[in-house]
């Protein structure tokens, strides 16, 4: 890997203070990064010469702690503290960074008075008027906080899936408004649950022509078409400021217009060959035998013409779908227990009782409560006394609400030599235990993967969460070999995680499948950090039927029993 030069290191220093000042970190030491920065944007000479001569070490402001950085940062590219730094800090507050206008101090603001942790949050609390009343900012902020928001959709060709959802149902809410539309269904990748979403796609059902309809959809306010593709499809731009392609279908051909709209490509193809064999023709979006018109008011009646079980959307990716078996996927209603959720007694924003109440309302039989181990301080990692008192307060709930049941879990930090934060007799007294990796992501692969080899030992550990660590869009996964995580994890009867948070979304379902043939369990963690956060088990959800799951091969389908005693086979 390149050396980074002195530009690239202070900007990377630069992006450490914005983090330090986002967690609230000691005054002192966000100057301290602040000046470095500084020091080695003016910095006379190269800094790998200067590293090795002493002189970098004799500048201003460059202390041993912040030479570490800079030396990690000159000679491999990347920084340990930086990575760090980046599990501690909400992803969404990261986010918001990219926001022109809105420095570090707006945002710790916004986050500590409004509660606020993501972008749709922002964009919400910026129209009902909930910013603007926040001391320092007004109608003009959250003015250029919206403007902000519309110009970073524009900017990026990808958006992440809860971004990109909550786009499409604004979109399906303006058009379903507009006369002679009778329905809008979502597609594209949107529809098949993908982890990261280019295109928008949505299909209109209507009872006029489709010039009509755009004439129609011309007049919403906001509303611009800026590329006619045919007589039926046309691409706008909406108020969320994404482009979006329309596509108009009469009802007697909405099945195979939605399955084209929804694709991918690969399904397509393979369907339309499937479909030659069997003597049609798919062209385009309408299905022929011969020279005769198919109807297809649905995708189930175009599916069966052509001899096939209907394909759900999130399984049309490589083509290989087309003519197997359709499994029975995972249902939300197939879901018992929560599992992965923090409190207020780590760096959560709802207690015990609040997250056990919106559980039960959700229609949970029991939820698993895993906050951060001591190890993880930055995230108020629990010490043995806090334990103790979380504990107690688990009891009390579990005594007033039979309703629902509140199991002692734990997400413990796997430290640098694959052991589990807290001692043996006090990971005995847990009823499950999460293990995940929240530092020292430069490790080399080899010794990323015995890491967690070694960690897969403890008969202590019931799931690894996040197990790559990546962040959508924003962070790659640290190198691990994932073949030798299942084997190990599939022989000791450890599950591992699919973790929902829509920035993470890991595993990934492309290698699910690997990870069941394994032998291995797949848990749904939703890693919330407030009661809002329990929705992020649909994108774990739409994770595990992208990977073929039902509901046998996920853990938290089985009963609490029945989840406790998978988490206690192993232990002595």
């Amino acid at each position: 890997m390149a050396m980074m030069d002195r530009k690239s290191v202070a900007t990377a220093i630069e992006r450490i203070t914005a983090y330090l000042e986002l967690k609230g970190e000691n005054p002192f030491r966000v100057r301290a990064f602040r000046g470095a920065a500084k020091t080695v944007e003016g910095f006379p000479t190269e800094l790998a010469a200067a590293i090795a001569d002493g002189s970098l070490a004799e500048a201003k402001g460059i202390g041993p702690a912040i030479l570490e950085v800079i030396t990690e940062l000159v000679e491999t590219g990347r920084s340990t503290m930086m990575e760090e730094l980046r599990e501690e800090v909400p992803a969404g507050l990261i986010e918001m960074l990219a926001i022109s206008g809105l420095g570090v101090a707006k945002i710790r603001q916004i986050h500590e008075q409004l509660g606020l942790e993501t972008l749709p949050e922002l964009e919400a609390a910026a129209r009902d008027g909930r910013l603007a009343a926040l001391p320092r900012f007004g109608a003009r902020t959250a003015a250029n906080v919206l403007k902000g928001i519309q110009f970073l959709r524009q900017s990026s060709q990808w958006r992440l899936a809860h971004h990109a959802r909550d786009e499409a149902g604004a979109i399906v809410e303006a058009l379903a408004s507009v006369p002679h539309i009778l329905a809008v269904h979502p597609a594209g990748e949107v529809r098949r649950q993908n982890e990261v979403v280019r295109d928008q796609v949505v299909v209109v059902v209507a009872d006029v022509s489709p010039a009509e309809v755009f004439a129609a959809i011309g007049s919403i306010a906001g509303v611009s078409e800026f590329a006619g593709e045919d007589e039926r499809r046309a691409t706008l731009r909406f108020p969320t400021g994404s482009p979006v392609q329309v596509i108009v279908t009469p009802p007697q051909n909405l099945g195979a217009v939605l399955v084209q709209a929804t694709g991918s490509e690969a399904h397509l193809q393979r369907l339309a060959e499937h479909a030659t064999a069997k003597g049609f023709t798919l062209a385009g979006t309408a299905l022929w035998q011969g020279s005769r018109f198919i109807p297809t008011p649905d995708e189930m009646t175009l599916y069966r013409a052509l001899s096939l079980e209907w394909i759900p959307p999130e399984l049309r990716e490589s083509g290989e779908e087309v003519g197997r078996a359709v499994p029975r996927l995972v249902e939300r209603g197939d879901l018992r227990g929560f599992l992965h959720c923090h409190t207020t007694y780590s760096d959560g924003t709802n207690s015990v009782a609040q997250v056990a109440e919106a559980c039960r309302a959700a229609g949970y039989d029991y939820v698993g409560i895993t906050d951060h181990s001591r190890a993880a301080a930055y995230a108020g990692g629990l010490t043995e006394e806090d334990l103790r008192r979380q504990w107690a307060e688990i009891d009390e709930v579990n005594a007033n609400h039979p309703e629902i049941r509140v199991l002692k879990g734990i997400e413990s930090d796997i430290l640098a030599d694959g052991a589990l934060d807290y001692p043996d007799d006090v990971l005995a007294e847990f009823d499950f235990i999460i293990a995940s990796v929240h530092s020292r992501f430069t490790l080399s692969e080899a010794e990323m993967t015995a890491r967690f080899v070694r960690a897969i030992a403890s008969p202590y550990l019931a799931i690894i969460g996040h197990p790559t660590g990546r962040l959508l869009l924003s962070r790659e996964g640290y190198p691990v070999n994932l073949d030798v995580i299942f084997e190990a994890a599939g022989e000791a009867g450890v599950g591992i995680e699919i973790n929902a948070d829509p920035h993470r979304l890991d595993l990934d379902w492309r290698v699910l499948r690997r990870a069941r043939d394994a032998g291995v369990m797949i848990s749904i963690g939703a890693d919330a950090h407030t009661v809002a956060g329990l929705d992020n088990v649909e994108f774990g959800l739409g994770i595990a039927r992208k990977g073929g799951l039902g509901p046998e091969e996920i853990l938290n389908c089985r009963d609490a029993e029945g989840f406790l005693a998978f988490c206690r086979a192993r232990r002595p």
